[in-house]
């Protein structure tokens, strides 16, 4: 992230805290934070990459959206951010602290915050290679958060019985973005044009999350069906990835790129195993697929099941997926239609931003 250009701090007010790279997967904190943007100059700080400079580097920051700039702090442990933002800020008190991983939690320590929310959008203490920390720093931010938002339905029960003040604000979506009606032609994405037959497709991170083995075997049932895998790997090896001639791994994609792949899926799938990582997850592709108006087969994730059984085709083995793969869902249009109705990027964030002043102004 060196960039001898960098921009000048801001008069900062406020300062959110994640665990997931800007430039990354384009989803839930890069969609809230740059509308909240609009009413907040922020500062977004990333999980440091141990460095010999241990905080004695500059202060590097880059601007990724108006009124929004990234820093990577050069120090050595979590537990260094706030003294480091302490003596490189212009301010050590802001309007808003919000919080999308309970590990920097030790920055209430040196920075002050009139409100402070936590965003809940993954329970990460169940992810793969979560610190034995996550669970008592997660205690500590819940006992100093004003307000904590949660990602689904699930979340919001399991926070709902730990803090007073929790609100469900469900991933949310762009419609015109992958609906295919901002007028930007779809032409067929060049790693695509070899791929025969019928695409049933998935985008997004491949980690733990994902029943390879459940892909393994619907792929060798339907060696005429194409398997398209689009997005990074994450916690897990390419030796992992089951392979066969009808199983093809893309690779990550851009937010921009995503609608030109999903306008040329015949099926979008969500093929996630049902493990601890998954408990509590609400997919954002859910409604993404929606948007573009493609048939959607998924295993029996609680918050897409109890929400969207009656639109979406919900499998419990290979030949439940062989099943909705040959014979997909037709009639889900309207459904769809009226759940995106009710949902939104921008009406979410703006949700979420009057309550924060609702909280500020008490």
């Amino acid at each position: 992230m060196v960039n001898h250009d960098y921009p000048k701090p801001a008069n900062y007010d406020m300062i959110v805290f994640c665990h997931l790279r800007w430039d990354f997967v384009y989803q839930r904190p890069q969609h809230l934070i740059s509308r909240l943007a609009k009413d907040y100059n922020v500062l977004v700080i990333e999980e440091p990459i141990p460095t010999r400079l241990n905080g004695k580097g500059p202060f590097e920051i880059k601007e990724v959206y108006p009124n929004v700039h990234v820093c990577r702090p050069p120090v050595n442990s979590m537990n260094d951010i706030g003294r480091y933002l302490r003596k490189k800020l212009p301010k050590n008190s802001f309007r808003v602290g919000w919080f999308y991983s309970p590990a920097f939690v030790s920055v209430l320590e040196e920075l002050d915050f009139d409100t402070v929310v936590y965003d809940c959008m993954d329970e990460l203490t169940l992810f793969r290679g979560a610190s034995p920390e996550l669970v008592g720093q997660e205690k500590a931010l819940l006992a100093a958060a004003d307000v904590v938002y949660t990602g689904g339905k699930s979340l919001y029960e399991s926070k709902a019985k730990k803090h007073h003040n929790v609100h469900c604000f469900p991933s949310s979506v762009d419609i015109e973005h992958f609906s295919g009606k901002n007028g930007v032609k779809a032409e067929k994405p060049a790693d695509m044009l070899g791929i025969p037959g019928t695409i049933v497709g998935y985008y997004g991170v491949i980690d733990e999350r994902i029943d390879l083995n459940l892909l393994k075997k619907t792929a060798a049932l339907a060696p005429e069906i194409s398997f398209v895998m689009v997005g990074p790997l994450c916690k897990i090896s390419e030796n992992d990835l089951p392979k066969a001639e009808n199983i093809y791994y893309l690779g990550m994609k851009s937010y921009e790129e995503l609608p030109a792949y999903l306008h040329h899926f015949d099926i979008a799938m969500m093929p996630f195993a049902l493990n601890d990582s998954t408990r509590f997850i609400s997919p954002t592709k859910t409604l993404e697929y929606m948007a573009a108006n493609k048939p959607i087969i998924s295993t029996r994730i609680k918050d897409v099941e109890r929400d969207y059984s009656h639109c979406i085709m919900l499998i419990d083995n290979e030949q439940d997926f062989l099943k909705a793969i040959t014979n997909p869902a037709r009639n889900f249009s309207g459904s769809y239609a009226e759940i995106l109705m009710n949902t939104s990027w921008d009406r979410t964030a703006k949700k979420m931003g009057a309550i924060i002043e609702k909280t500020l102004a008490v």
